[in-house]
């Protein structure tokens, strides 16, 4: 994980009016709640977003979030890797609201998505189960369950997750145009 500039929720809490918050999960993780006043702007959209985010640097602190601190840290860091200062919320939005800090949730509580770990370990569940059960009528389907495995040691070993990159691609889990682009021109206004 990256090392990065980092803030506690009672330090973010005092200055959350001074800083730009850009949260970096999908935007069905950011719908289930998210820091108010935060911006949703996807960990694989940043690179397309770097010259309003330069630009909101300029003005002032940038502090990154997502569900409990690595993907905003990784974010810090690619930033960083671009000359853009950020900080990052330790323990993300679980610690906010552990906190007793409220979680803004537009729609209402109604509209819950799952958190990108929970859909990958029931993504990787479900497709070892499929696997184990389908080699009942060929042992051949245990490489399934096999591969689930060695992708799991692997995302642990090199701390990146392909299974998360594959779904963070679905529908539900991609800004819709409007919405990067509204968060693009609030970015450009300050």
């Amino acid at each position: 994980m990256n090392s990065a500039p980092a803030l506690d929720s009672d330090h973010a809490g005092h200055r959350l009016g001074e800083l730009t918050v850009i949260d970096v999960r999908t935007p069905g993780e950011y719908a289930s709640g998210h820091l108010p006043g935060a911006l949703n702007l996807p960990l694989d959209r940043l690179g397309a977003a770097l010259p309003e985010l330069r630009e909101a640097a300029a003005r002032g602190e940038l502090l990154m979030v997502c569900a409990s601190g690595a993907r905003s840290a990784s974010a810090c860091g690619l930033l960083a890797g671009h000359g853009v200062a950020a900080l990052t919320l330790t323990g993300g939005t679980r610690a906010w609201a552990d906190g007793g800090r409220e979680l803004h949730r537009p729609g209402g509580p109604a509209r819950a998505s799952w958190a990108m770990e929970r859909q990958v370990r029931f993504t990787a569940g479900l497709l070892v189960l499929t696997g184990a059960a389908l080699s009942l009528l060929h042992p051949a389907w245990l490489l399934l369950s096999a591969g689930v495995a060695g992708g799991l040691v692997l995302s642990a070993l090199t701390d990146t997750c392909g299974m998360a990159a594959v779904l963070a691609r679905l529908p539900h889990n991609r800004p819709r145009a409007a919405d990067l682009g509204a968060t693009l021109e609030r970015l450009r206004r300050g």
